[in-house]
């Protein structure tokens, strides 16, 4: 139910200086007692009652519980514990619960206390319990829980209902939430009010829920139930989420003409401003709050401002950032970080260094995040350059310079300039001393030497990889073995996995050879991308090898691969050598899943080993797999092509009993087969079984019996059925076209096919020639020469007459004949002959006769 049948859709422009209201809405209609006034506070959560709700006795007791609790080992046998069994109470339960710290504890406490005779929990010692787990985020014990409190008949009010539903939507439980909400109403557990749907209306609108929040709005309204603006707030959130701009800011514009509009609503909505890249909109949304004397808090802003610079909306995040001056907010490292970085990608380098040379005037020392990003954002040739390096040079001070160097790297790789830090880095090696260099100049300074280390070269060689520079950057990875930094494992994981995407395998097996010549072992991803790479060089006997290789170190093979070298094979028709390594696997300890099976079958059926195919199927199905709706299509398909019709539905049955839903595909697949296999009647009941199945029938589904029927002679039953297709609004296709106008000319209804001939041209489907063909044809046997006329000559201004050796052309030849012997139409035949737009049939005859061979 869209929104817009509940509240009329409103457009807010920001035309004006102040927001548009709605013109009308479903609120002014609401007059339920159930109302929240706007001045009540909604409390965030049902409050935990504390010890103040129980008598110093029960204090006393419910102490005792959770000191023997806590001291020993869960036991429900405990003496101590059964001693205080006939003291229980439901308030001491619920204090209990809410003391214990452990939720493996209150879990156990709870499901003991559940079987004492005589004892049932109430509502509040559940929702003890689903707060415990939710805070926990024990999703499984909780969902349990939900179902607990219905079987055990719990009554409960609408606020520890909307309380449980709240636990259940913090945790993401959304269904568990929407149907303990259902299932409570059915039963008559509890008479929901505006604050219980408010609840549930929070939770579904974090899983972005639109139609049943939409839903349950139609309910509330339905039951009489006062909306109030935390009805609206998820209402409007789910709707930013999802982008659904209008219907948001009718929401919105709903919230505000009743004044329900505070600064966390106001902060939904520019938040989305933001992300639908409405910078514009979101500034000036701003501006009409703070004159309504609302503002955003300090986390929105810093939301916005990155959001702003995501969008490279410079001017607008600036803007913000003087607003959290002007407010008095703290602006952080962090913060001047973000718009310094964003300044520095835009290249506004003169408003990046204002912010820099501010941040010193209020004391807030620059990180070298900061300096690097200013440093990589100017070229060594600029003068700034020079400054910021001095700069950065003071600031490190007596730290390690290497520090600073390998942040000015990684600021470079980052930007793009990987050259510039392959040069720098080679420099310090010694390699290419280049003395003009402003960054040279620093780094190499003879009184303060800096000492590469592994991060030196791991960013650049990162960096290098990333850009797809891999011999780069096996270049700089000797260099730096070479240099005497200690190459690390993801060094080598890094590497391999780049030249196995290129598939030189050589080359990753010496760099696999040499990582463990240095003590390193292969992890589970180094040994996957090399078997990946042996996967798509169909390497079978070296992935096999490897794969014995993974078991010793207990690596297990990635199924995606093995998939990937079966379907290879198989489409090389290498179905055999599929099969035997998938054998080969499985003897190993790696047993493939049904969908490398599934391509497997598939590769035997394609070189005609149906029965090979099925061997195989049932061999898996032995060994405990099940197989999927794709497996047996795969089947189905393949018996009806080979005209075992019979054994194909048998496998629709088989696959039913086993709880699976055969889809639209395995019907079509079947009712093709019966047509073909001549059994026109057993089709349409496959037509009847689909819609008994809730199944949709498509546009393959018709026009496949479409085909079937005119086939057998029946053009009046595919005609209904054409009919049928369009009630049940499945649109025709020019695919579907064509099969019933080609139908219909075979049938000898020449009339009925030009008239759906002409539908499908004012649909602007293009006809293929052989339709065209086919009308021509059946006007031929209706003796309608001038039809036959008009068709030929679409067909020459179309361009889709055929050429005089297409196997069609004899038909076009026969009909060029008839035209021309008939007084109505040799005029008009003789003149297209005379403009070259169709050939000279006589001129065609005597050249067949010349080229006929002599007997």
């Amino acid at each position: 139910m869209a929104l817009s049948r509940i509240i009329k859709s409103n457009q807010i422009l920001f035309k004006s200086t102040k927001l548009i209201p709605p013109n009308s809405s479903l609120l002014h209609s609401c007059k339920s007692p159930l109302f929240f006034p706007s001045n009540q506070r909604r409390p965030i959560c049902a409050k935990h009652r504390n010890d103040n709700f129980l008598s110093s006795d029960q204090i006393n007791i419910s102490n005792a519980f959770i000191s023997i609790l806590i001291k020993h080992p869960f036991s429900p046998n405990n003496p101590e514990l059964n001693n205080l069994v006939p003291l229980l109470t439901h308030k001491i339960v619920e204090s209990v619960l809410n003391n214990l710290k452990n939720w493996r504890l209150a879990q156990q406490f709870f499901t003991w206390v559940s079987s004492l005779p005589g004892y049932k929990h109430n509502i509040y010692t559940y929702n003890a319990m689903a707060s415990i787990l939710s805070r926990a985020r024990q999703n499984a014990q909780l969902k349990a829980l939900a179902l607990d409190v219905v079987d055990s008949n719990c009554s409960m009010n609408p606020g520890a209902l909307g309380f449980f539903i709240r636990c259940l939507g913090s945790v993401g439980l959304v269904d568990a939430a929407n149907n303990l909400f259902d299932q409570v109403k059915r039963i008559g557990l509890c008479v929901p009010n505006s604050y219980s749907y408010n609840c549930l209306l929070e939770a579904l609108s974090k899983s972005n829920l639109i139609d049943l929040v939409e839903t349950r709005l139609k309910e509330m309204r339905n039951l009489g139930l006062e909306f109030d603006k935390y009805t609206l707030t998820p209402v409007l959130q789910v709707y930013c989420i999802a982008g659904q701009f209008d219907k948001a800011l009718s929401v919105f514009n709903e919230m505000l003409e009743r004044g329900w509009v505070d600064e966390h609503v106001l902060s939904i909505l520019v938040v989305a401003f933001s992300k639908w890249g409405e910078v514009d909109k979101a500034i000036e949304l701003i501006d009409r709050m703070e004159e309504r004397g609302m503002r955003l808090n300090e986390k929105t802003f810093y939301v916005l401002i990155h959001g702003f610079v995501r969008e490279s909306r410079m001017d607008k995040a600036l803007c913000l950032f003087d607003k959290i001056r002007k407010l008095g907010f703290c602006r952080s490292v962090s913060l001047f970080d973000v718009i310094i970085g964003g300044l520095c990608k835009n290249n506004e380098r003169e408003k990046a260094l204002s912010l820099y040379s501010e941040m010193k005037e209020l004391g807030i020392d620059p990180d070298f995040g900061i300096l690097t990003k200013l440093i990589s954002s100017f070229s060594e040739e600029e003068e700034e350059m020079d400054r910021l390096l001095q700069q950065c040079w003071e600031y490190v001070g007596t730290q390690p310079k290497n520090l600073l160097f390998n942040s000015v790297l990684e600021g470079l790789v980052r930007n793009g300039s990987i050259d510039t830090a392959c040069n720098l880095i080679q420099s310090v090696m010694g390699n290419n001393r280049n003395g003009g260099s402003v960054l040279v100049k620093y780094f190499l300074n003879e009184k303060e030497v800096v000492t590469l280390n592994t991060n030196s070269f791991t960013s650049v060689i990162n960096g290098l990889l990333g850009a797809g520079k891999v011999d780069m950057a096996l270049s700089l990875f000797r260099e730096m073995v070479q240099f005497g930094c200690n190459p690390t494992l993801s060094h080598y994981n890094d590497l391999i996995d780049a030249l196995c995407k290129l598939n030189r395998l050589e080359e990753s097996y010496e760099l696999l050879r040499q990582m463990k010549e240095m003590g390193l072992e292969p992890t589970h991803f180094t040994h996957n991308c090399i078997f990946g790479c042996l996967c798509r060089l169909e390497d079978v006997e070296g992935a096999v090898e490897l794969v014995r290789k993974m078991r010793f170190y207990g690596h297990e093979p990635w199924i995606k691969y093995s998939t990937l070298l079966v379907k290879n094979l198989c489409k090389h028709e290498k179905a055999v050598e599929a099969c035997k390594f998938l054998t080969d696997m499985a003897q190993e300890g790696f047993l493939p899943d049904i969908i490398t099976y599934s391509a497997a079958i598939n590769g035997l059926i394609k070189i005609k080993s149906v029965d090979k195919g099925l061997e195989l199927f049932q061999e898996i199905c032995a060994r405990g797999y099940c197989p999927d709706v794709i497996s047996y299509n795969i089947l189905i398909k393949a018996l009806c092509k080979a005209k075992r019709v019979a054994e194909a539905e048998g496998l629709l049955n088989d696959m039913m009993l086993k709880g699976l839903v055969p889809s639209e595909v395995t019907y079509n697949y079947l009712i093709d087969g019966w047509c073909k296999n001549g059994e026109i009647d057993r089709a349409m009941l496959f037509l009847s079984k689909m819609f008994g199945k809730e199944r949709e029938a498509n546009v393959i589904t018709y026009a496949t019996l479409v085909d079937g029927l005119c086939n057998f002679g029946r053009p009046d039953d595919a005609l209904k059925l054409w009919d049928e297709m369009g009630r049940k609004g499945c649109i025709p296709n020019r695919i579907a076209y064509h099969t019933l106008v080609n139908g219909l000319c075979k049938c000898g209804r020449s009339s009925a096919a030009l008239v759906h001939f002409n539908e499908m041209k004012e649909k602007e489907m293009s006809p293929d020639s052989y339709i065209y063909i086919a009308l021509i044809s059946a006007f031929l046997s209706d003796t309608n020469l001038p039809c036959v006329l008009d068709m030929l000559k679409e067909m020459v201004d179309v361009g889709n007459l055929p050429d005089p050796l297409d196997k069609n052309f004899p038909i076009i030849r026969g009909a060029i004949c008839k035209l021309l012997e008939d007084a109505r139409t040799s005029f008009s035949i003789k003149h297209l002959i005379a403009e070259g737009k169709i050939p000279d049939v006589s001129l065609l005859e005597g050249a067949e006769g010349r080229h006929k061979p002599s007997i």
